[in-house]
C-alpha cells in the first residue's frame, strides 16, 4: 500500500511539499519512488536557483530511467539535501523523510490534498 501522509501538499506529477512559514520542503512521493524502483543518482539544483511552479527542479535517476522532478512552487532554492545526493537509495527507504530541496515560497502552484492525491494514484 502506497503511503500518503496527511498534512502535506501533493502534485499531479508526484511531488510532495510541506510549508513551514515561508519555506517549502520538497520531495517525491512514495508512489513516485515505487514506480522508479532503485534510485541511484540525484542531480540537485544549486542554492540560489530560482524556479517557477512547473519548472524542472532536478533529475532523479534509477536503474530503470531518469525522471524530472518539478517545482511545486515559485521561489528560490535555499537548501539542498547533500545526504540524499550521497545516499540516493534513502529515497526508496523513506521518501517523506528524504527531502530533496527547501525553497523560499513566492507563490504556490496547483496542489492536491492527501485525499485528492490518493484518488489520483488509485
Amino acid at each position: 500500500m502506497t503511503e500518503v501522509p496527511e498534512g502535506l501538499n501533493y502534485t499531479k506529477t508526484h511531488e510532495w511539499y510541506r510549508k513551514d512559514g515561508n519555506t517549502a520542503t520538497i520531495g517525491i512521493t512514495d508512489y513516485a519512488q515505487s514506480q522508479m524502483t532503485d534510485i541511484v543518482y540525484v542531480d540537485l539544483p544549486k542554492v540560489g536557483d530560482k524556479k517557477k511552479a512547473g519548472d524542472v527542479l532536478l533529475t532523479i535517476e534509477s536503474v530503470k530511467s531518469a525522471e524530472d522532478v518539478y517545482s511545486p512552487i515559485t521561489g528560490t532554492v535555499t537548501a539542498v539535501n547533500e545526504e540524499v545526493a550521497k545516499h540516493p537509495e534513502s529515497i526508496n527507504k523513506d521518501p517523506y523523510g528524504s527531502w530533496l530541496v527547501k525553497m523560499a515560497i513566492e507563490s504556490e502552484g496547483e496542489h492536491l490534498s492527501a485525499s485528492e492525491y490518493r484518488k489520483l494514484i488509485q
